[in-house]
């Protein structure tokens, strides 16, 4: 039961640690074509965003699951 647990911290974990690597970068100079591409960034970014509420949702539903 507490494998959940652990691999929950781990995955987290690396999110924090890439958001802060991202948000800490040298490169802030910054790229004007950059904000005239959007639409391609956006269905990305939701791609993911829904893949992982998924696997989320996933294990959740077998956290749950494990409990019975």
């Amino acid at each position: 039961m507490y494998t959940y647990f652990i691999v929950f911290f781990v995955i987290i974990l690396l999110g924090v640690v890439a958001t802060l690597f991202v948000g800490f970068s040298k490169n802030q100079e910054g790229d004007p074509s950059y904000d005239q591409k959007t639409g391609t960034k956006w269905i990305r970014l939701t791609s993911l965003y829904i893949v992982s509420i998924a696997a989320g949702l996933l294990a959740l539903f077998a956290f749950i699951r494990s409990l019975l």
